[in-house]
């Protein structure tokens, strides 16, 4: 610890405390924190606390739907920890155990219905339906001219609403325009844009 003080050139950790922390956000008196209590005690706590909740219909997650997911597959797939949990402080391997993961549901469901391709995606609903409009003006984009200004992304009205709230808030930051049309006047309403 010394040579740490010595070479961060400071003579002890307050001297290096009131060099690090801005005073004005230091706290100046000591914590008044009740005695320790045990575990059981602290749940004990906790559900009285959590007694006074009330609950309510909660309508987030639209989209995702009641479906009953075999232990084995939960278990080592979808909870395996090896999968999620970090081991570097930037956690590039979350995002390498849910490719990993994948990988492994469509393998199994390929070796299962005997194809040799199958679709996964760790997206609910609305996100896909976002992510496939904006593939979709992607690929517009990048095709077209530079000078290309449509925008413009028609949706059924008969998509439900929270597919098209997500659609347009994840366009909005885009510059995409969404337009909600009646089924009946999509092909009418492709010539307008």
């Amino acid at each position: 610890m010394e040579k740490i003080l010595s070479t961060l050139k400071v003579k002890n950790l307050g001297e290096l405390m009131d060099k690090t922390v801005p005073s004005h956000i230091r706290l100046k008196k000591r914590l008044q924190l009740p005695e320790g209590i045990s575990e059981v005690e602290a749940l004990s706590e906790l559900k009285k606390i959590m007694s006074g909740n009330e609950i309510w219909k909660s309508f987030i997650g639209q989209g995702y739907y009641n479906t009953i997911t075999p232990t084995v597959i939960l278990r080592n797939i979808i909870e395996n920890p090896s999968w999620y949990t970090p081991y570097t402080p930037y956690q590039a391997e979350i995002a390498q155990g849910r490719l990993e993961m994948l990988l492994n549901f469509q393998t199994m469901v390929s070796d299962l219905v005997g194809k040799p391709l199958c679709n996964a995606s760790l997206l609910d609903e609305a996100t896909s339906c976002a992510e496939a409009v904006h593939m979709a003006w992607s690929s517009v984009h990048g095709l077209t001219s530079k000078g290309d200004e449509r925008n413009t992304v028609l949706v059924s009205e008969n998509v439900h609403i929270q597919n098209i709230a997500v659609i347009q808030t994840r366009s909005e930051p885009l510059g995409i325009q969404v337009k909600i049309v009646k089924d009946n006047q999509i092909e009418a309403s492709l010539d307008e844009h």
